[in-house]
């Protein structure tokens, strides 16, 4: 199973709709964060979003990893990015093409970056998917999950996971 770095905007949706067991699940072992994610992730515990300590306890049991950028050419990479991007997606980004991971992001300018540099992508949307495939939760779960994400200010470019998923699925 590939690895999988993930900016804050995604673990804060699962962890807000207390559904970070489906990243759990899926990517158990291989799951990372850059120590610059962590620190936006405290940021919003901060501002008053206690739910949000629910990654700071993934990182506590050792599923979610907290990694540091390394070598030069990630540094570099991350370097320019962060010109047009915050540095929880300019640090992942660094990473996941330096070390052919999966960046797991929603925001559109990263993706956009993420797709110029050849970096495989997921996000909230391709996550909950491929739970439901994986039959870690069933379709109306996901659809419920979606619901709570949106109401605690996921921008979902879509309200149902149905279009995406198997007719056998539903």
């Amino acid at each position: 199973m590939p690895k999988i770095v993930f900016d804050n905007c995604v673990l804060s949706n699962f962890a807000l709709s207390n559904s970070l067991h489906i990243i759990k699940k899926l990517y158990h072992n291989n799951s990372y964060a850059t120590d610059f994610v962590a620190a936006e992730n405290i940021r919003g515990v901060l501002k008053g979003h206690s739910r949000l300590l629910k990654i700071r306890d993934a990182i506590k049991e050792g599923w979610l990893k907290e990694i540091a950028m390394e070598g030069v050419k990630e540094r570099a990479l991350f370097e320019s990015l962060s010109v047009s991007l915050g540095f929880g997606e300019a640090s992942s980004i660094a990473v996941a093409k330096a070390r052919g991971w999966v960046f797991a992001c929603d925001d559109r300018a990263a993706r956009r970056e993420a797709v110029l540099l050849q970096v495989k992508l997921t996000g909230t949307i391709g996550i909950l998917i491929k739970a439901v495939n994986k039959r870690i939760i069933n379709s109306d779960k996901g659809n419920e999950i979606l619901r709570l994400m949106i109401k605690n200010g996921f921008h979902s470019p879509i309200n149902s996971l149905s279009l995406f998923l198997p007719l056998s699925m539903h």
